[in-house]
């Protein structure tokens, strides 16, 4: 079964870009939202999951930086099946096939972060977007993570919302299972290839993707500020759904463990057990995003 939910996945991609190909150039901005937002749901259905947003009366339509925590690349899809928005993204991005060209299309701002001068010119273009009235997205965790808890927020984006005059949305990003616990099967982290992390969700359905939407803030006078003031929204946001939710069994972050961190291959010739244990090492890297 797999496998053919992995092919109907790969066609729909392809009828994406058959669709901005042949119907973006002739439809309104708003057909073309709608638009983006049905193809999203279905990619997430075939996926084997389903959305459900909270606090939707809090969402902004226009001139806001929507901020959110980084757990997957399903984030994006998860996003835009609430409320179409461009992105902020790794320049990597652009590479990949098919995702990539769909990406581009639908307006991702794409920065190439080993370059120093990169982190200035995204400012100014998300700057002008959003003076223009468009609504930008970036994770200013700048990796993902388990999802389990919240890394520290970047904050040289939030310079934009300052120079624009425009709000911040945060918003929070939660998965859970068909047994009421939050799930790590999404998860886009240390080593995993995109392959592998897709067979992960694919197994580890039926999930739920809660989107919790955020009271809008208005930006203070220091980007610094402004971040501190957008993460704590999005972790008090994070903490309200925990509670709803079952924390993951041990085994389902033993098996992300696994798949995402697996232990160095022994030396060859080495006697097992002889080598000494490493010291100070991070156990948990992050998948930068």
């Amino acid at each position: 079964m797999r496998p053919l939910r992995k092919a109907r996945l790969v066609l729909h991609l392809l009828s994406g870009m058959a669709i901005i190909a042949l119907r973006f150039k002739r439809a309104t901005p708003e057909r073309r939202q709608e638009i983006t937002r049905r193809w999203t749901v279905k990619m997430l259905q075939l996926c084997g999951m389903r959305l459900v947003v909270h606090n939707d009366a809090a969402r902004l339509d226009a001139s806001a930086l929507v901020v959110g925590n980084h757990v997957s690349w399903l984030d994006i899809y998860v996003i835009n099946a609430w409320r179409p928005t461009p992105f902020v993204s790794k320049a990597e991005v652009r590479a990949w096939p098919v995702v990539g060209w769909l990406a581009e299309r639908l307006g991702t701002v794409f920065i190439q972060r080993e370059k120093r001068s990169e982190a200035k010119r995204i400012m100014h273009e998300l700057s002008d977007r959003l003076g223009q009235g468009e609504l930008m997205c970036v994770f200013p965790e700048g990796t993902t993570s388990d999802g389990l808890g919240l890394l520290p927020f970047h904050s040289n984006m939030f310079q934009a919302v300052v120079s624009a005059g425009c709000a911040v949305q945060p918003i929070c990003l939660m998965y859970e299972d068909a047994r009421g616990r939050q799930s790590v099967a999404p998860a886009y982290v240390g080593d995993l290839s995109l392959g592998q992390s897709l067979d992960r969700v694919l197994n580890g359905g039926p999930l739920t993707a809660h989107l919790f939407v955020c009271a809008p803030i208005v930006a203070a006078g220091d980007r610094r500020e402004t971040a501190a003031l957008a993460r704590a929204a999005v972790a008090d946001a994070l903490a309200q759904m925990q509670r709803a939710v079952e924390r993951p069994l041990d085994s389902d972050l033993a098996r992300l463990a696994a798949a995402a961190y697996p232990a160095p291959a022994e030396p060859a010739g080495e006697p097992e057990g002889t080598a000494d244990p490493e010291v100070g090492v991070d156990t948990m890297p992050r998948r930068e995003g």
